[in-house]
């Protein structure tokens, strides 16, 4: 029997909630006290593991309820039995048994691909195509709507030689914006400075508001207004030289169609492809149509970023850098039983079987609130 015939035998499942060390807010919602995740567990008829993790955002992707639902009731039954061999066509499978839950059927693409990496002794970016490039340029976000807070993260970020940051926006108005703005470009040139709205701007301000901002200079603008309100998004493009860039208005590769008459640049995610692999298709078809790619995140432990790192690692359409920072920044406490590898500002990809870094079990327990085995 050769690893590919190997049936998958075991699919456990844990509902965690991970303790955070800071208020985020965000132009659609807060998060605070922990972050919801799902850690899915695939296991080889030999004994070889696979994780995978889902981080929904109840505003954005849905719940971890629903996610938990999805991965127990819906797609354990198309996995269980099945031969790793079978990847493509257990995906294929997933997305039409249950609707919508990407950031579930991203756990189970994960997991596969962590599981089938460690059988074959290579890595997850060599399934993925090969590994472009070998570190990433990381991003943290600036999101704490006590600023002093996020001066004292700036400095401990500037120390660790990072040099990209994203200022969220559009949570307390355009005058707190333009304050921190100008004490960020003040007190901390030498960064790249991009701003987030997360759709939190009334479209009948928004221009306004960015015009505003365009004057500061940022990198790009990203997701001013709703995810639907794609002729705005429209207007808004053709009326600012700074770069738009979409992410609640783009998912999948289903939404590339639009992607041009409302962005400069996608925010690519596994949470919103729904996968790896549809997450390399999506900043394929930016590049294709000229427009740039930023790997982009929930709010994600390490193992969702290791996932993401091991993509960005293959898909070298990406050229933004990524926001894999909550592991190292954000978390008490991570699930990866080594920290998430960051290195003077960068993601450092993994060359280790599988995803690279093993899962510390025992926090798996400790933080779980539901678990199914």
């Amino acid at each position: 029997m050769t690893h590919h015939d190997q049936t998958i035998v075991g699919f456990a499942l844990w509902h965690l909630q991970l303790p955070v060390n800071a208020r985020r807010d965000h132009g659609i919602g807060s998060v605070e006290h922990v972050v919801d995740i799902v850690v899915l567990r695939l296991t080889a008829e030999d004994g070889t593991h696979g994780f995978g993790e889902a981080s929904p955002w109840v505003v954005f992707t849905g719940s971890a309820e629903a996610t938990f639902a999805a991965l127990d009731r819906y797609l354990r039954p198309l996995v269980m039995g099945r031969a790793i061999g079978d990847h493509a066509a257990i995906m294929a499978d997933a997305q039409y048994a249950v609707a919508h839950c990407t950031k579930a059927k991203a756990a189970l693409d994960t997991a596969l691909y962590d599981m089938r990496a460690r059988i074959a002794g290579v890595p997850v970016w060599a399934l993925l195509g090969g590994r472009f490039r070998g570190r990433i340029p990381l991003s943290c976000s600036i999101a704490d709507p006590d600023f002093e807070k996020d001066l004292q993260l700036m400095a401990r970020l500037r120390e660790d030689g990072v040099r990209i940051i994203k200022l969220k926006t559009g949570f307390k108005g355009h005058a707190f914006d333009i304050l921190r703005l100008e004490r960020l470009c003040t007190d901390f040139p030498e960064f790249d400075i991009r701003v987030d709205y997360n759709q939190g701007l009334h479209p009948d301000v928004a221009l306004a508001c960015l015009r505003d901002v365009a004057g500061f200079k940022p990198t790009f603008m990203e997701q001013p207004v709703k995810a639907h309100l794609h002729d705005v998004m429209a207007r808004i493009r053709a009326s600012i030289d700074v770069p738009l860039l979409a992410d609640e208005s783009i998912f999948g590769p289903e939404d590339m169609a639009r992607a041009t008459r409302i962005a400069d640049g996608v925010s690519v995610k596994i949470m919103k492809t729904g996968g790896l692999a549809r997450a390399q298709t999506v900043a394929r078809m930016a590049a294709a149509q000229g427009l740039s790619a930023y790997g982009g995140d929930m709010f994600e432990a390490g193992l969702a970023h290791l996932a993401g790192t091991h993509m960005i690692a293959a898909t070298p359409e990406i050229t933004l850098g990524c926001e894999f920072y909550q592991a190292t920044y954000f978390l008490t406490e991570d699930i990866l039983a080594t920290p998430f590898p960051v290195v003077n500002g960068h993601v450092i990809v993994p060359n280790e079987p599988g995803l690279g870094v093993e899962i510390n079990t025992e926090a798996l327990n400790r933080y779980a609130v539901s678990v199914s085995p």
